[in-house]
């Protein structure tokens, strides 16, 4: 008695159980995710402040520090990073795997609540956060153009429509707007105007602090109606400011439109974006960290018809950027890869065994396995990517070995004579312990491979786990499916009438066994040149696995290259906006090229921006990524004020920062002097290294500089305090927002600076 014996006996429940198996399977697989790589995310979450105006100083000190020592205090932070700019700051925070990102987020939150004293009172809004990692490259971009519409109106239905549908669909961590700004009343003063009139800056930004108000007005009623009242305090455009008064000059009136030129454009005219040359609007979408790219861009797409139809019909929306077609492309490789296998084994054992019957068991056995192997990973919560189905493609091997074993056993007895059932009971009761041997040793190989932790256990766990239920679901089938096909299918080899192929094919095995024979031979007769030849490979193992390139993970080509524009520091805006249409254009003219995207300005400083390009299928332009990024580097580089660092997007990125090449290296001291002594003497240095290219760093401390010293003395006696010059010079060159105008769908700003170029 062996544990196959019930099976062999009882055949129609062993069919019913293999085919229960593979229905099992067959419907778990069509339920199974697919994504690019396992779930190998980092919990981390973005936390992003603006104060427009304000230095990269201002924001370090006074708004990321106070974040910074609150967030200290969450538990499972394993990196915390800050950048702060013109205007704004990021803080990155990741946290350890095993966290969950949803209870992270609430600390984060109570986090930026207890920092909010802290913050300086005149931050027009609270500190937010995404879940989101900055190092991710967008799994979509969407392009917004019109030839009726400007930039601003582009922007608003973006930004008010499509950022906020998108942001609710599952999957969806962060939707950006790059290439403009909303809408905006701006009003440019004339300093030498208010000057003559004896007027300052700050009493225009009262008046107009003052002019618009929403603030409840109550109702009037008598015996009959009741009637609410509304009024007209809010001004939304230009011309309804103009008249306004600012103050008197001789007893005469003084107009805003006497002291500044008022017009409606946008919040911010530092901000601009290009889609294959033609001004654009970018809609920028992240996933979360965890969410399958696959599942998250369907959803986009389902949703985009209702979009399109939410906006005005003469904006263009098309999508310049789909990470998933590289995706989808991949993994239906490896899905063919993995048939072609299977197809190829049942070929390899047809042509050694030459039998029909024989290979059948075989090709149901192996299907059978890998199939059912599709419900486990289902139960576990894997996904059809790259790494999970080379596990199933490489198993294919493992698991026909042990139908292999079994029915050449059972064949050994029905060639001595035995009836099928008794060589089968037989011959199974023999194989089954050396089988599950089999497969236990090979399962324990992976055992290292489970226990490992980190990023790297993570990323290979499933591979391993799913190579190891492969090799268990073959070690089911073949102690029961295979021995019941060998009691019903094989028959004794004197039975067989074979035909010309079999006789010239033993012709051919006659002539293999006989070299083996000749070459064993010669090598039991030799055993001191034999153990030579066997040192020698060890020794040329050991040299190739010294030569040969070391890397965490391979280069990949999921035809999307990422990159950022770093202008020269001390660059305008109307320079750079140049350059970045400029290179968006160069971009374009490679033939590998089917969509180039880049936007400058918005929150960040004014000398950087980011590029992003889709590729052709590789199918069409017959080159890799990295060809294209050096044959596009030298173009670039020709154009002067401005770098552009590209890079190919990759599926697996670690850390939880932006940069502007594959690899980061950072700096770190107590002392900022230090920083700005070394920082640049390091980039130096490592840009001599010929092994390098594109080295860039984020440090930026050499722009220009306009420094003022207060004579505190003489302000006194003016009555004037340092935060009230401070005050007006915000108001004068930051693009203060000095009054808020509300609509049902959107609050837009009235912008008061001094006009460029006075």
């Amino acid at each position: 008695m062996s544990l196959s014996s019930p099976f062999i006996h009882r055949p129609v429940a062993t069919t019913l159980l293999t085919v229960a198996i593979a229905l099992a399977g067959a419907v778990a697989f069509n339920f199974l995710p697919v994504s690019p790589l396992p779930q190998i995310d980092f919990p981390t979450i973005s936390v992003s402040a603006q104060l427009p105006g304000a230095s990269p100083e201002i924001m370090a000190s006074s708004v990321a520090t106070p974040l910074e020592r609150q967030f200290g205090r969450i538990a499972g932070v394993t990196e915390m990073t800050s950048s702060s700019y013109l205007g704004t700051t990021s803080i990155t925070l990741q946290f350890d795997l095993n966290r969950d990102i949803n209870g992270a987020a609430r600390d984060v939150q109570a986090a930026i609540n207890a920092a909010r004293s802290y913050l300086p009172t005149n931050l027009p809004a609270n500190p937010t956060y995404k879940k989101v990692n900055p190092a991710d490259a967008p799994i979509m971009i969407l392009g917004l153009t019109s030839t009726v519409y400007d930039r601003g109106t582009l922007y608003d239905a973006a930004s008010t429509i499509m950022q906020q549908r998108l942001s609710q669909i599952q999957g969806v961590g962060q939707v950006n707007v790059g290439g403009s700004s909303l809408p905006a009343v701006r009003v440019e003063l004339n300093p030498t105007q208010l000057n003559s009139y004896g007027l300052g800056v700050q009493t225009v930004a009262k008046m107009l602090n003052a002019q618009n108000a929403n603030e409840a007005k109550g109702t009037i009623a008598n015996d009959q109606t009741t009637a609410d009242i509304t009024s007209n305090d809010q001004l939304l455009k230009a011309e309804y400011y103009r008249p306004l008064i600012v103050g008197y000059h001789n007893g005469a009136a003084i107009k805003l439109s006497d002291v500044a030129d008022v017009k409606d454009s946008t919040q911010n005219i530092r901000a601009t974006g290009y889609v294959n040359g033609n001004p654009a609007v970018l809609v920028i979408v992240y996933r979360t960290p965890g969410a399958n790219i696959i599942d998250t861009v369907d959803r986009i797409q389902d949703a985009l018809p209702s979009l399109k139809a939410s906006i005005p019909s003469a904006i263009d929306l098309t999508v310049v950027l789909d990470r998933t077609t590289t995706i989808r492309a991949s993994v239906r490789d490896v899905e063919r890869t993995l048939i072609i296998s299977i197809a190829l084994v049942i070929l390899v054992v047809f042509f050694f065994l030459r039998n029909v019957r024989a290979t059948f068991i075989p090709s149901v056995a192996v299907p059978v396995s890998l199939i059912g192997t599709f419900g486990v990973m289902y139960l576990l919560g894997y996904s059809l990517d790259n790494l999970s189905l080379m596990a199933l493609t490489i198993s294919t091997g493992f698991v026909v070995d042990d139908a292999i074993v079994v029915i050449e056993n059972i064949s050994r007895y029905l060639e001595l004579g035995m009836r099928p059932m008794e060589a089968a009971l037989r011959g199974a009761k023999e194989i089954g312990f050396t089988v599950l041997s089999i497969s236990v040793s090979l399962i324990a190989v992976f055992i290292p491979i489970l226990m490992m932790g980190g990023i790297v256990g993570r990323l290979f766990r499933e591979f391993a786990v799913t190579l190891s239920v492969a090799i268990a679901m073959s070690l089911a089938v073949s102690l029961t499916t295979t021995p019941m096909l060998c009691s019903r299918l094989l028959k004794p080899e004197k039975a067989e009438e074979h035909g010309r192929l079999y006789r010239v094919s033993e012709n051919f095995f006659d002539i293999v066994l006989r070299t083996y024979e000749a070459s064993l031979a010669w090598v039991l007769r030799h055993p001191a040149s034999t153990l030579g030849v066997l040192l020698l490979t060890i020794g040329v193992n050991i040299y190739l696995l010294v030569i040969v390139p070391k890397g965490f993970f391979p280069q990949q080509d999921n035809g999307t290259i990422f990159g950022g524009i770093q202008g020269e520091q001390d660059i305008s805006y109307q320079a750079m906006d140049s350059l970045t249409r400029r290179f968006v254009n160069l971009i374009k003219t490679d033939p590998a090229v089917q969509n180039a995207m880049a936007f400058t300005g918005g929150n960040g400083s004014v000398n950087s921006g980011f590029v992003y390009i889709g590729l052709k299928p590789l199918e069409q332009r017959h080159i890799s990524a990295s060809a294209v990024i050096d044959r596009l580097r030298p173009k670039l580089a020709s154009q002067p004020g401005a770098n552009v660092f590209i890079q190919a997007g990759q599926d697996l990125r670690i850390g939880g920062r932006q940069s502007n090449a594959q690899f980061q290296y950072t700096i770190q001291s107590d002392n900022v002097d230090e920083l700005v002594k070394w920082g640049p003497v390091l980039l130096q240095q490592m840009r001599k290294l010929p092994m390098l290219t594109d080295v860039n760093t984020d440090q930026q401390n050499s722009g220009l500089e306009a420094s003022l010293v207060y004579d505190r003395a003489t302000a006194a006696r003016l009555h004037i305090t340092p935060q009230l010059i401070d005050n007006t010079l915000y108001e004068a060159f930051g693009q203060a927002l000095v009054s808020t105008m509300y609509t049902p769908l959107n609050q837009y700003y009235v912008v008061m600076e001094v006009a460029p170029g006075l």
